[in-house]
């Protein structure tokens, strides 16, 4: 074989390996708690181009994974669509679509998740011809290992959430945006502005770029230095934006694009007002900006809108035990420290002390800008919205930019060091092994240095380990163990469980007491438990104190690392006695303050 096809090979063969994780985990994971929401929202796309259905999202990942729908003609139910600006419908739509089709729709599910496997591919290319193009191949073959079998990209790879969808092209954008920088011409303007618009299309996060872009430009093209290299006109990098706010527009069908923004009603204060929590509000209403026709459309506005009111409210988060209402400045930086495997960790903070004390192993300040700065903006950006801290996927779209990073190491190998090149392996091989060790439960990974999966729920919650991902093997346990009856469940999942093939309970408090006021105890059977509830979490409301009593009681089985499975005898419910419901802080949270997950 000659030389140079060697690195293809490399990286057609992680291309299979990553296609058959990815396929295999749409195939076992039940669908989390926003997939099912997702998919009815992208099938609506289709079926009405009206784009209100999970609007705080751009559509076209959920509308390119609702593409079998097209062929298949599953049941639906829109019974319970709402455009009012406070509605969610979505999440109820999504639990209807179980209800209509049944155990069908998991196979609706896994042809979705299916369908989106070549945008994880896609992202992968990219970095690797990134990583080629500024360290050479064998920082390429490095970087598409860490993509291939980073737990987070994994996870999430194998969802029909956005996630995903805004890394790949993200970090598309970004290198067709360095591509044009290097050699600007009209042609590579045009590709610029088209994946940048791409970009928009998957995730609001990257509204950013449309200020980025041009301060970047100013930066590469004034600085000192560039002498002897084309020069990136203005006339083209007005080009980039206009198209891409043409595409966002055109993702849309244009639907009511150039409102007037007086005619919005919004709920968050940021753009309603004081008072439009409650009842809605316009703060532009009687200014001379309400009379400006909003160029984007008016859902795409809409969902920030939702977002914003989101963070506005705050919501209950956790951290290392810790549960509060808002969340920590430094939330994300943690979370992608223990849900990342630590060869991976120590693979980038040697490519830092490279960068910083060898020459050999920097790419020149341009190209770094374009490398570093996307990245950490993403992270300042999510960071900065504390009003709830839940999901490391939330700064998935930077993870592309730390990997292709970290890939500099790999020079190592081209400047025949040996310490270096035996490092590099030997970190790459341990964060593959780590990785796989957890396989298919990559959702619930952490790495060793916090205990594994099974410490995780005392750092992280919610879809950082439990997210209804385990319901089918749930199905499965229960199957093979047929006497276990009844059966009382309290789970983290839309998914009406009778839908699932789940014949169970909910969680009961019988009205059995020891005479003292309030008093009651749980009565005998079994108790399916999600991470979630076990710690206290309040996901969506107050969480009652009986399931406190679980974390002391060892479980008889463990479905993933995201449900419990407890058994209590006719004698043993009377050391589960308690009284009402509470917080784990003493204070009640009612499910009326609670909103469904952005």
């Amino acid at each position: 074989m000659p030389p140079g096809r060697f690195p293809t090979v490399i990286l057609m063969t992680l291309m299979l390996v990553h296609s058959a994780l990815l396929a295999e985990q749409g195939l076992r994971n039940a669908p989390n708690l926003n997939e099912s929401a997702h998919l009815a929202s992208g099938y609506s796309h289709w079926k009405f181009w009206n784009f209100t259905l999970y609007r705080v999202n751009p559509p076209l990942i959920r509308m390119w994974a609702a593409l079998p729908l097209l062929i298949t003609r599953p049941k639906t139910d829109w019974t319970q669509f709402s455009d009012t600006p406070f509605s969610r419908a979505e999440f109820s739509i999504g639990s209807a679509f179980h209800e209509a089709n049944g155990m069908q729709a998991f196979w609706y599910c896994t042809l979705a998740r299916w369908a989106v496997v070549p945008v994880s591919l896609l992202g992968m290319w990219v970095c690797y011809r990134w990583s080629t193009e500024l360290f050479g191949r064998s920082a390429g073959i490095v970087v598409a290992v860490l993509w291939c079998f980073c737990p987070s990209l994994l996870a999430w790879g194998a969802s029909i959430t956005p996630d995903m969808g805004s890394a790949t092209f993200g970090i598309l954008a970004a290198w067709r945006f360095w591509k044009w920088l290097q050699r600007p011409s009209w042609r590579n303007a045009a590709i610029a502005g088209i994946t940048l618009g791409l970009a928009e299309l998957t995730k609001t996060t990257w509204v950013i770029l449309f200020g980025l872009w041009p301060l970047l430009w100013g930066v590469w093209r004034f600085a000192p230095g560039l002498s002897g290299a084309a020069v990136p006109p203005f006339r083209q990098l007005c080009c980039i934006p206009a198209l891409a706010l043409y595409l966002l527009n055109l993702g849309y069908v244009f639907e009511e694009t150039g409102l007037p923004l007086k005619d919005f009603t919004f709920i968050s204060e940021t753009l309603g007002g004081d008072g439009a929590h409650d009842q809605g509000g316009n703060r532009f209403q009687d200014t001379w900006l309400g009379r400006i026709p909003v160029p984007v459309p008016a859902n795409w506005l809409r969902g920030i809108d939702v977002q914003k009111y989101d963070f506005e409210r705050g919501k209950p988060s956790y951290l290392r035990g810790e549960h509060k209402k808002g969340g920590w400045w430094y939330y994300y930086l943690y979370a992608f420290a223990v849900k990342t495997p630590v060869g991976f960790l120590a693979m980038t903070a040697l490519a830092a002390c490279l960068f910083t004390v060898r020459r050999k192993y920097r790419a020149g300040w341009r190209n770094e800008m374009l490398i570093i700065v996307p990245g950490l903006a993403v992270f300042v950006l999510v960071s900065s919205q504390t009003g709830f801290n839940r999901y490391l996927r939330y700064v998935l779209p930077a993870f592309p930019f730390v990997y292709i990073f970290a890939s500099r190491a790999a020079i190592a190998f081209r400047e025949r060091s040996r310490l270096l090149s035996v490092t590099v392996a030997g970190l790459l091989g341990a964060g593959v092994v780590s990785s796989l060790s957890v396989f298919p439960y990559s959702m619930s990974y952490f790495n060793y240095a916090v205990g594994g999966p099974e410490g995780g729920r005392y750092h992280l919650l919610d879809g950082n380990i439990d997210w209804g991902q385990d319901l089918l093997r749930l199905k499965a346990w229960l199957d093979d163990h047929p006497d276990v009856k009844p059966l009382y469940t309290v789970l983290t999942t839309f998914v009406p469980l009778k839908s699932a093939g789940i014949e169970s309970e909910g969680f009961p408090v019988s009205d059995e007491s020891d005479g003292e006021e309030g008093a009651r105890r749980l009565p005998p059977g079994w108790y399916a438990i999600s991470v979630n509830h076990l710690m206290g979490y309040r996901l969506f409301g107050a969480i009652s104190a009986h399931i406190v009593p679980f974390q002391q009681m060892e479980p008889v089985a463990r479905i993933g690392y995201s449900i419990f499975i407890y058994h209590i005898g006719e004698t043993e419910g009377d050391g589960f006695e308690t009284g009402g419901s509470a917080e784990p802080d003493g204070k009640a949270v009612s499910a009326a303050d609670e909103t469904v997950p952005p």
